[in-house]
C-alpha cells in the first residue's frame, strides 16, 4: 500500500499542484480542510479529508496520525498586524508540531516557508515566516524535517502573478520598485517535483533551503520583459510605478482594515517587500542534499501558464 501524505494548505496555489502530483504518483493524500467549499477542488483526487484547521487539536491529531510525512503549505499572506500573520504562520505551526509530538511514530515534516523570511525586518509577514523557521529549528529535535524558501512562484492556478503577466502581454510591466531589482523565479510544478524527491529519499539533512529555476543570479525586469516580448511578438517595457500611487492605497488599507476588519494584501510593509532590490536564490545547498534539478525555464513555464496571453488562453 502507498504511503499516506498529510497536507495542510492544500487548497492554495502550491498545495493544489502538489496534491495533483502526489496523487498521480501513487501516493495517498490526506487533507486538512476547514470548509466543505474547498472539497470541489479535489474532485479528481481520492483524498482522505479531515475537517478542521491548525487551531483544532482533535482534528490535527487525526490529521497526522499514521502519516508517513506532513507537508505544511498553510500560511497567511494578508493582514494588517503582526498578530494577523503570527496566528497561523507561527502559532499554527506550533500546534502542528504539538500534534506530531503526540504521535507514536513521528512523521517526516516538510515546511513551505518564504524567501521573505530572509529579511524579517521588512514586513509582518516576513517576520512571521522567520519566527516560524526559528520555532521549527528550536523544537524539531530528532524530527526528520526540511524547510523551503521559494522565490516568486508562477504556473497554472496562480492568481497573484497572473495580472502582471496580462499587463505584460499588453506591452508594459508595472514595476513597484526599481527596474534593475533582481529576483529568482520558479515554476510551481518544479516545487512539486522537489517534494517528491524529498519523499523518495529517506534521509535528507534538515535545514532551510532556497531554490530557483536554474537561472543563476536571477532576473531583472528587463530580462522578464524580453522573454514575454519573444512569446507575444511585441515590445514589452518595464514601467516604474510612482511611489505615491502605491503608498496612498497601502496606507489607506492600513487604517480602513482596523475599522472594517478585513485583511488587506497591499500594505506599507508589503510594499517594502515588493521594492526590496534583491530576492535572488541559490540552488547550491539544495543540490548537495537532494537529487533534484529544475526542469521548467521561464519561457516554457509562461507558455504552460494559461490565461494571460492570446497564445495560452
Amino acid at each position: 500500500m502507498s504511503k499516506q501524505i498529510a497536507i495542510t494548505g492544500a487548497s492554495g496555489f502550491i498545495g493544489r499542484s502538489l496534491c495533483q502530483r502526489l496523487y498521480a504518483g501513487g501516493w495517498r493524500v490526506r487533507l486538512l480542510l476547514r470548509s466543505p467549499a474547498s472539497d470541489a477542488l479535489f474532485d479528481g483526487i481520492n483524498a482522505d479529508i479531515v475537517r478542521g484547521d491548525l487551531h483544532d487539536e482533535v482534528a490535527l491529531s487525526r490529521f497526522v496520525e499514521g502519516a508517513y510525512a506532513v507537508i505544511h503549505c498553510a500560511g497567511v499572506v494578508r493582514g494588517a498586524s503582526q498578530q494577523d500573520f503570527d496566528r497561523v504562520n507561527v502559532e499554527g505551526l506550533a500546534r502542528l508540531l504539538d500534534a506530531i509530538e503526540r504521535t507514536e511514530t513521528s512523521p517526516r515534516l516538510f515546511v513551505l516557508s518564504s524567501l521573505a523570511a530572509r529579511e524579517p525586518g521588512l514586513s509582518f509577514y516576513a517576520a512571521s515566516k522567520r519566527r516560524g523557521e526559528q520555532l521549527l529549528e528550536q523544537r524539531a529535535g530528532g524530527l526528520n524535517w526540511f524547510a523551503l524558501r521559494p522565490p516568486a512562484v508562477y504556473g497554472p492556478g496562480d492568481r497573484e502573478m497572473l495580472p502582471l503577466f496580462r499587463a505584460m502581454a499588453k506591452g508594459f510591466a508595472p514595476v513597484p520598485g526599481k527596474k534593475t531589482s533582481r529576483f529568482s523565479m520558479v515554476y510551481v510544478e518544479d516545487i512539486a517535483e522537489l517534494v517528491v524527491a524529498w519523499l523518495e529519499r529517506e534521509t535528507v539533512t534538515p535545514g532551510i533551503y532556497t531554490l530557483h529555476d536554474g537561472r543563476v543570479g536571477g532576473y531583472d525586469w528587463y530580462d522578464v520583459c524580453q522573454t514575454v516580448s519573444g512569446i507575444c511578438q511585441r515590445p514589452v517595457r518595464p514601467v516604474e510605478i510612482p511611489h505615491l500611487l502605491l503608498d496612498a492605497p497601502a496606507w489607506l488599507n492600513r487604517y480602513l482594515s482596523r475599522w472594517l476588519g478585513y485583511a488587506p494584501m497591499l500594505t506599507p510593509e508589503k510594499l517594502r517587500e515588493l521594492r526590496h532590490p534583491d530576492w535572488v536564490c541559490d540552488n547550491t545547498g539544495l543540490s548537495e542534499v537532494l537529487d533534484w534539478q529544475p526542469r521548467i525555464q521561464l519561457r516554457e513555464g509562461l507558455l504552460k501558464t494559461p490565461g494571460w496571453s492570446s497564445l495560452n488562453r
